[in-house]
């Protein structure tokens, strides 16, 4: 697998995103590539999993990020779903614009990030939240595990959901599909859903994460308005081919007719919502 992608030419190509002017109420997503997203309101910019590096240790970047660190706008909300490389990634962070920021992060995450510049470190648990001025973040829990060297056990992993303005945008992390999508959909109704559809392959890593199939049974038990998939076509994390999981889900989402939920952004694309 390491090998193969060695040898695969990088594709994709950078973008100077053209960001959307955002009245009260309206947000925007940016896709930034694997599972790291820009959300923007009229008054707060999130940064979900940041990640925009080339290689992770001999795992290489098969597509570029949509976009570059230096043309994000202000931070003022960063978002760590738990202690991977491929999520928390260190460098990264180190990137985004100098700016007040906060990072929301799972328990026992807390250290890793005492120095990447952040003027406040929150943990929660599970079902736990945080709240600054009007906006609002609640871990959520997520079948997947959180440890980022054989031991370091005592690291939390989740999703998270943030409510501002009226709206709700639920990131599950890494996840394997499980009944909780199910208690998440009925105590926290997550408007967006951003949920994980590569690295399945074969049925054993589906352990810890999931196929197309299972994220539109995620996407049903959350009872969400949007799907917006992600983690796939970016790192060679498994043995389908990088393609495989977008192209699947199509089809999974047309034959149940609910393409009018689906939204597949481009990287480094802005779509308002």
């Amino acid at each position: 697998m390491v090998w193969k992608a060695f040898l695969t030419p990088r594709g994709g190509s950078f973008k100077v995103p053209r960001f959307p002017h955002l009245s009260a109420g309206e947000l925007a997503l940016t896709w930034i590539g694997h599972a790291s997203f820009l959300l923007q309101f009229s008054n707060l910019n999130v940064i979900i999993d940041p990640n925009f590096a080339n290689w992770l240790f001999l795992l290489k970047r098969l597509k570029r990020p949509g976009l570059r660190a230096r043309d994000l706008p202000p931070i003022d909300l960063v978002l760590l779903t738990h202690a991977h490389f491929d999520h928390f990634h260190k460098p990264s962070i180190r990137k985004l614009p100098p700016s007040p920021k906060i990072a929301v992060l799972p328990w026992g995450c807390g250290s890793l990030a005492r120095s990447l510049g952040f003027e406040r470190v929150v943990e929660l648990q599970w079902w736990e939240s945080f709240g600054h001025d009007d906006w609002k973040v609640t871990l959520v829990p997520a079948k997947h595990w959180g440890a980022r060297t054989l031991r370091d056990a005592h690291r939390g992993w989740g999703g998270f959901l943030i409510e501002h303005q009226g709206r709700r945008v639920y990131h599950a992390g890494d996840s394997a599909y499980f009944e909780g999508f199910r208690e998440i959909g009925e105590r926290l109704r997550p408007e967006i859903a951003l949920l994980p559809i590569g690295a399945y392959y074969p049925d054993s890593f589906r352990h810890v994460h999931m196929g197309p199939d299972e994220a539109v049974l995620a996407f049903k038990d959350l009872r969400a308005h949007w799907l917006v998939p992600m983690h796939y076509g970016t790192f060679k994390l498994s043995f389908e081919e990088m393609d495989e999981p977008e192209r699947w889900l199509r089809e999974t989402v047309d034959e149940q007719r609910m393409m009018r939920y689906l939204r597949i952004l481009e990287e480094g694309v802005p779509e308002k919502f």
